[in-house]
């Protein structure tokens, strides 16, 4: 049986935490760096064109989808309740509160996450990082900022997109397959869904999934190792990283927000 050194266990905790205070620091010079940004907008502009303008199409086949199966799943529960009619309304709330917000955070890491953890490990492979650094470019303000508050501003703009579509494939199966009434549908919808309840707590939950999933990919990009196989490591640990962390922060925003 063998038993861990104390030094080796001191070593590990010791790394980890600066790990966390090295991330902790790229943070806070990544939303420090919103000033100067703003003066040079076209670098946001092209970010949020590349991440949500591609990932657009598969965000809006997904909400479909899953309206689809939200309008099947609804009827068949609601039906036992006599409550059919309420259709709209189950298949809202589910969408703008937790579904939207969720999936769309989960498919952007899987789809714009990687790809920028790939982007910025290729640079760093290609020492393009250190050459700018050598000019006196400060990699962070120029590569990484842009590309982090890029996605923070088209996270909440995909899961509006995923929450509409997904509303107008219940509406499809509701409605013109199943047979519910189009103005209950609707009326439901349009008296059970609160505004600042319901819609702002999913776009708050949008904003802060925009800033966990696009930090983790920077970071992870910005600390592979130089070679193929770093960056194919970092890539899959975005993934993990950014599901697991979705799906924590899901639970804590909403355990919050349903206790206020």
């Amino acid at each position: 049986m063998s038993w861990y050194h104390p030094a080796d266990v001191g070593l590990a905790v010791r790394s980890k935490l600066a790990d966390l205070g090295y991330g902790a620091r790229l943070f806070g010079r990544l939303l420090a760096s919103v000033g100067t940004l703003v003066r040079r907008p076209g670098l946001v502009r092209d970010q949020i064109h590349f991440m949500g303008n591609y990932s657009l199409a598969i965000i809006a086949v997904s909400g479909i989808f899953v309206g689809f199966v939200l309008g099947l799943q609804g009827y068949y529960t609601l039906q036992r309740y006599g409550s059919s009619e309420a259709l709209g309304l189950l298949v809202a709330l589910s969408l703008v509160r937790e579904l939207g917000p969720v999936i769309t955070a989960l498919l952007f890491a899987g789809r714009a996450g990687t790809s920028l953890t790939a982007e910025i490990g290729l640079m760093k492979a290609g020492e393009q990082l250190s050459a700018m650094e050598m000019m006196a470019v400060d990699p962070v303000q120029r590569i990484l900022a842009p590309r982090f508050w890029g996605a923070v501003i088209a996270m909440p703009l995909l899961a509006a997109v995923f929450s509409a579509v997904g509303v107008i494939g219940g509406y499809i199966v509701g409605v013109l397959m199943i047979g519910i009434d189009a103005g209950s549908f609707w009326s439901q919808m349009q008296g059970g869904v609160d505004v600042w309840q319901d819609v702002g707590n999913g776009v708050l939950k949008s904003l802060v999934f925009g800033f966990a999933v696009s930090f983790i990919a920077l970071l992870q990009g910005y600390e592979a190792q130089p070679t193929p196989e770093g960056v194919a490591h970092a890539t899959t640990r975005t993934v993990v990283v950014a599901s697991l962390t979705v799906l924590a922060l899901d639970f804590v925003l909403t355990a919050m927000m349903f206790s206020i």
